[in-house]
Parts: structure tokens; C-alpha cells; sequence
């Protein structure tokens, strides 16, 4: 008895069907695309260097806890959106004497003084100088990722706000033009004064303690 030829399967229309298909959830499959902070790590500190002792009133405390509830100088419970008018007021009270500082064009150091181009309401009972104004982030381990990095852009965004209108009262441009313009042109040692000015007087002190359990 002769054997009977068993018929191929045609693969050809399987293999442009499963293409089609690969086509498909590409072009319909979203991507999630990772969020985070630019942040310059400061430098490693020297062992032998004393912390210096801050002022309770130039401290100002932001807690959130692991259900993403965002307290200020734990007192008040606000939203992410108010932070930054909260941040903003605080660094700019500028309730009395600032730390002395060195010139960033003649390099000479300057005795401590009054903070001449803050406009808070100079509030004893709140910070003496954007100088001395420390924001102190507390955060917890159950704290969502997403939450920690809007509220890090909100005090980040505060500093920016405050030294846009700084840089745009003294030389018609806001900071964020002044960096662009220094990023184009580098070696422009007037842009690099008036950023340097800015950041002087507008320095952006944010300490993180280690997340609580």
C-alpha cells in the first residue's frame, strides 16, 4: 500500500499575522517613564567641622508621612500646591541678620546684614535671612515615591520663583535666562557674576533626614 503524502502546513500567513500583532502592541502599549530630581550631591564634609547650632525659628520642618500627608512645622496639614507659597514665605521673611557672606564679585567678605531685597513680612517669629533659612524635609518609608518628588519640586521651585524675580528686578532677565545664557556662552564672566549674585543671595538650603520606619 503506497503511503499517503501528509500535506505542509502553510507558516507564512502565521508569521505575518504574529508580526502584525507585535506591530500592534508597540504602537498601543504606553511606556511609563521614570520621574526624579536634578540635585548636585554637596561634598563630603570635613569629620572635624562642628555643625553650627541653628535657630529653632530659622528651621522650617516639612514632614510627610506614609499616607502622603504633608505637615508643616507640625502644626498645619496643607496640600502639595500651597508648599511652595509656604516655603516661599518663610525663606523670604528676612526678619533680621544674615550669616556674613563673601562678595561673589569683589571676593571680599561683608559683615552679616539685613536682608535689603526680601520682601516677607519680616516676622520676628520666622526666618532672619535667606542665609540662614534651612528647609528640613522628613519623610517615611512608606512615604509613595511619587509624593516625595512633588514635594521636592515644590521647595526646589520655590528657591527658582524667588530668584527669577530677584534676577529680573536687578537686571531685566529671570535666573532660569541668566543659566541659559551662561550655558550658551560660559566663558561670560558678567553672567557668571549675576548668577553667582543671585544664588548668594537666594542660597538653596534643603537638608533630608534618613526616612523613618
Amino acid at each position: 500500500m503506497a503511503k499517503r503524502d501528509v500535506p505542509e502546513i502553510n507558516a507564512g500567513s502565521m508569521a505575518d499575522i504574529a508580526f502584525l500583532l507585535l506591530i500592534f502592541f508597540l504602537v498601543t502599549t504606553t511606556m511609563n517613564v521614570d520621574t526624579g530630581i536634578s540635585r548636585k550631591l554637596p561634598e563630603k564634609q570635613d569629620p572635624n567641622i562642628k555643625p553650627p547650632k541653628l535657630k529653632e525659628k530659622n528651621v522650617f520642618v516639612v514632614t510627610v508621612n506614609r499616607n502622603n500627608e504633608i505637615l508643616v512645622e507640625g502644626e498645619k496639614f496643607i496640600q502639595v500646591d500651597q508648599l511652595r507659597e509656604e516655603a516661599k514665605k518663610f525663606i523670604d521673611n528676612g526678619g533680621g541678620l544674615g550669616n556674613p557672606i563673601k562678595d561673589p564679585r569683589t571676593g571680599e567678605m561683608l559683615p552679616a546684614a539685613e536682608c535689603t531685597w526680601c520682601e516677607g513680612a519680616k516676622d520676628p517669629a520666622s526666618s532672619d535671612h535667606p542665609n540662614k533659612a534651612v528647609i528640613s524635609l522628613e519623610s517615611n518609608r512608606g512615604t509613595s515615591y511619587g509624593t516625595y518628588i512633588a514635594v521636592q519640586n515644590e521647595l526646589v521651585g520655590a528657591y527658582t520663583d524667588l530668584r527669577n524675580r530677584l534676577a529680573n528686578k536687578l537686571y531685566g532677565k529671570s535666573y532660569d535666562q541668566l543659566v541659559k545664557d551662561l550655558n550658551n556662552d560660559p566663558n561670560n564672566e558678567s553672567l557668571k557674576a549675576k548668577v553667582k549674585d543671585i544664588k548668594t543671595k537666594y542660597p538653596q538650603i534643603i537638608s533630608e533626614a534618613e526616612p523613618l520606619k
